[in-house]
């Protein structure tokens, strides 16, 4: 567990009527061109899922913001994890392995379902609490006053996570608080919002219901778990037998449609393929190929390119080129 001591006195964020509290974006990276957030907190008060702008990057029940990277190569050349808010370390956990549940099951970290961690407390009644953190990476202690940006570990896979990722909650006299709604009551699409946000954090952190996270090409049948991890990030021999074109994609939504399309030298069509999407997934991966011809591949440069549309239009695309001689 959390290792945990009496919490230090700390001054007031806000008013004693109306508490607050402005926090900053918690990981130090470009959240348009590598972190995203992948799942908001749960505002549905039964079993569906509702994040703050409605829509669905959340599961039932979630009571933290999901701030993950690409893949476990972006993770382990380390993504710092600070302080969203000045105050005093009140619990801080490490040791624990950088390893999907997927892989070691729950059982092997009942009770310790956050990960390696740490646990600000900002004074009047406000909290922050920083999940999943990397093994060896803690870098506080109980009882140390830190300030806003300072560095408390890396982002990691430890704990209940099956993708490296910062799970970072709020909590409000031990009540679970959404930073993007605040401490106003929200179960319905027009109820007020407060965040608690900085108006640069804001500024950073638009909804983006959709997100493109990674692409790359494969010699055969890919592998979710490891294009994840790098597998699959060097170039693509002559004699690979197959060409293909992957995507991972966050927020996927039920009625979608995706369109994969490989042209070779000259433009000339090699592959194409469109496909709807019959349920909605906050996690999609997906891809299209085609066998090499008995000739060999056309010598010249290969384009494969990919389209998610939605409503008529492309909320997410990609291209990607490589070279046969």
């Amino acid at each position: 567990m959390l290792v945990a001591i009496g919490l230090a006195a700390y001054a007031p964020c806000g008013s004693a009527d109306e508490p607050g509290l402005a926090l900053e974006v918690p990981v130090v990276c470009d959240m348009d061109q590598v972190c995203s957030i992948q799942k908001y907190v749960d505002h549905d008060p039964g079993p569906e899922r509702m994040d703050y702008a409605c829509g669905r990057l959340s599961k039932d029940g979630d009571t933290g913001t999901d701030f993950r990277v690409p893949d476990y190569p972006t993770m382990e050349r380390g993504v710092a994890v600070v302080a969203a808010a000045p105050g005093v370390v009140s619990a801080v956990r490490d040791g624990m392995e950088d390893v999907s549940v997927a892989e070691i099951g729950h059982e092997a970290i009942r009770g310790r379902w956050a990960g390696n961690g740490v646990v600000v407390d900002h004074g009047n009644g406000f909290e922050t609490q920083y999940s999943h953190l990397r093994r060896g990476s803690v870098a506080v202690a109980v009882g140390q006053r830190v300030t806003t940006g300072e560095t408390l570990g890396l982002i990691g896979l430890s704990g209940n996570t099956e993708f490296p990722h910062l799970n970072f909650s709020v909590r409000y006299r031990g009540r679970p608080v959404d930073p993007f709604v605040g401490l106003s009551a929200f179960t319905n699409c027009g109820d007020p919002r407060k965040p608690l946000w900085s108006a640069a954090a804001a500024a950073r952190l638009p909804y983006r219901a959709t997100v493109l996270l990674k692409t790359g090409f494969a010699g055969e049948r890919p592998d979710p778990r490891a294009a994840r991890h790098g597998a699959y990030d060097n170039p693509l021999p002559a004699s690979a037998e197959a060409l293909v074109f992957w995507v991972d994609v966050s927020g996927a939504m039920a009625g979608d449609r995706e369109r994969f399309l490989v042209t070779g030298p000259g433009g000339a069509t090699l592959m194409e393929r469109e496909q709807r999407i019959s349920d909605s997934n906050i996690s999609w991966f997906s891809f299209a190929g085609l066998r090499r011809p008995p000739g060999g591949w056309p010598a010249g440069v290969v384009t494969a390119s990919y389209a998610l549309i939605r409503d008529g239009a492309p909320v997410v695309s990609a291209s990607r080129t490589i070279a046969f001689e």
